[in-house]
């Protein structure tokens, strides 16, 4: 008898899992993802890239609010799943939910647990300086990310590496693993093992104030900002009353400062200004209303704006 999966998720990290399944030929009896949201530029409702795909290969969509009524958790129960597979979905689920399938609900995380549970492991890692990242399999239990884990793999993170990178790599990884491991774990074959609680640690969600630069810390930790927070929430460097978006930076060494925040030059490559120690030469960044630019060029065609200049 063919097995019955669910699937729960939303953003492209999910959908990376949900394609990938489709293409081993298994089809989720039922997809899970949020409701359609207003998109960012003329509010029109679009749907998740989970839902894009669902409909796309015929799958039946499902899009409950949570699972407060309890209609929505009696319409999961009676689909009498062997697993759910759930990626960053977005949505608690119950105990009563997690505990309907037969082999229970499995967890697709990004993050090497216990390290990173929470909400934004990957953009942590990057914050973090860590030099690889990873993604993890877990059962899914009532505690945050806390359940045993059955699998994880990990990949080296390059010094290239935004989040926005960083997430298509970890979400196929993600997938790889999944494939890897749903058939021993649908044959309780691949037990799960308990994390370590003394090892965890906890990755807070991103917020839009964490976005301006300041040129009194180290040029490695901004270096590791202006990474993390690509795509979103970009960091900012603000001059002469202006707000720039910096899309991309560069460390130099260039040892302690005493004017964090001045322009110390301009040339092709970008804008390079001084931090509490060595440098962060600007290379990619966007004026309020402009598109993203060579901040090099930038600078070179209006240098009476940077040149002996100091960023806030």
């Amino acid at each position: 008898m063919p097995q019955k999966i669910v699937f729960a998720g939303t953003p492209d990290f999910a959908a990376a899992s949900l394609k990938a399944l489709l293409s081993a030929g298994i089809r989720p009896c039922a997809v899970y993802t949020q409701p359609d949201r207003a998109a960012r530029r003329g509010h029109k409702l679009t749907p998740t890239p989970v839902k894009e795909i669902a409909l796309e290969n015929g799958l039946e969509v499902r899009t409950p609010e949570n699972f407060k009524d309890e209609k929505d958790v009696e319409e999961f129960k009676a689909l009498e799943a062997d697993l759910c597979i759930v990626a960053a979905y977005g949505v608690i689920l119950p105990d009563a939910v997690l505990g309907a399938p037969r082999c229970g609900c499995v967890n697709i995380h990004g993050s090497l647990l216990p390290r990173y549970r929470g909400a934004a492991p990957i953009q942590r890692a990057l914050l973090e300086g860590n030099a690889e990242a990873g993604v993890t399999l877990i059962r899914l239990e009532h505690e945050l990310d806390a359940g045993p884990m059955y699998d994880s793999a990990s990949l080296k993170i390059e010094d290239s590496d935004t989040s926005g990178s960083l997430f298509e790599k970890l979400a196929d990884l993600g997938a790889t693993l999944l494939l890897k491991d749903l058939g021993p774990i649908l044959a309780g074959t691949l037990r799960p093992v308990p994390q370590d609680p003394a090892q965890a640690t906890y990755a807070k969600k991103l917020t839009k104030d964490m976005a301006p630069l300041d040129f009194r810390k180290d040029a490695r930790q901004l270096w590791l900002e202006v990474r993390a927070f690509n795509p979103w929430p970009v960091a900012t460097a603000t001059l002469c009353g202006t707000t720039y978006k910096v899309f991309e930076a560069a460390r130099v060494k260039s040892g302690p400062h005493p004017d964090p925040g001045a322009v110390l030059s301009l040339g092709a490559q970008g804008v390079e200004v001084a931090c509490a120690e060595d440098s962060l030469l600007l290379k990619v960044i966007q004026a309020p209303g402009k598109g993203r630019v060579n901040a090099g060029d930038m600078a070179r065609s209006n240098p009476q704006k940077f040149r002996g200049a100091h960023f806030d």
